[in-house]
């Protein structure tokens, strides 16, 4: 693991290790999920029956929107910190934890917490609960699964949001270097 970095000693640490977030975010995601998917199962009874009848293709096609969605949900992490956090992109890193087996973008600099939380939530809107309504209202399985798989997916990041209960929207927050959620730095005063 790498050092945190000299400035961020003294403050108030919002983290947890990256294997206590994976315990945290199957607890925050499967009950989380299992609303959606019994909600999606009133709302559009016509639809919520499976039938596994997938082709290759549909495999194929299934297992590239996986993988190309968590590359685009680290993305959405680095552009929702930098547009909202007026950051540039360059301050931005992108990793891989290997023993969780989940990838990572983290923040270099400090920014406000609403900033971060902003952030941290766009990819569970973007690519969960959007498509989840889209699909939902529409009665298309596919793409409220889709969300649904989303969702489940940035469970860390709700846990993040969760972390951060209570810390005011314009403290200073600076992201983990080496753990999920940030360490309040400061507080900044318009």
């Amino acid at each position: 693991m790498a050092k945190a970095d000299p400035e961020l000693r003294g403050g108030n640490d919002l983290s947890v290790s990256p294997a206590a977030a994976t315990v945290y975010t199957l607890a925050i995601s499967l009950p989380l999920v299992a609303g959606l998917l019994a909600a999606y199962a009133a709302l559009s009874p016509e639809t919520s029956s499976l039938t596994l009848r997938a082709s290759t293709i549909d495999v194929l096609l299934l297992m590239a929107a996986l993988v190309l969605g968590i590359l685009l949900h680290e993305l959405i992490h680095a552009l929702g910190w930098a547009y909202f956090g007026r950051l540039p992109l360059r301050r931005i890193r992108f990793g891989f934890h290997v023993r969780t087996m989940t990838p990572y973008a983290h923040a270099v600099d400090s920014m406000p917490a609403r900033s971060y939380r902003a952030g941290s939530v766009l990819p569970a809107l973007l690519l969960g609960f959007l498509p989840y309504l889209i699909g939902t209202s529409h009665g298309n399985i596919t793409i409220a699964f889709f969300g649904t798989v989303y969702i489940f997916a940035a469970g860390g990041d709700l846990l993040v949001l969760w972390l951060m209960r209570g810390v005011d929207a314009r403290a200073l927050v600076q992201d983990h270097p080496t753990r999920v959620g940030c360490i309040l730095v400061g507080t900044r005063h318009d």
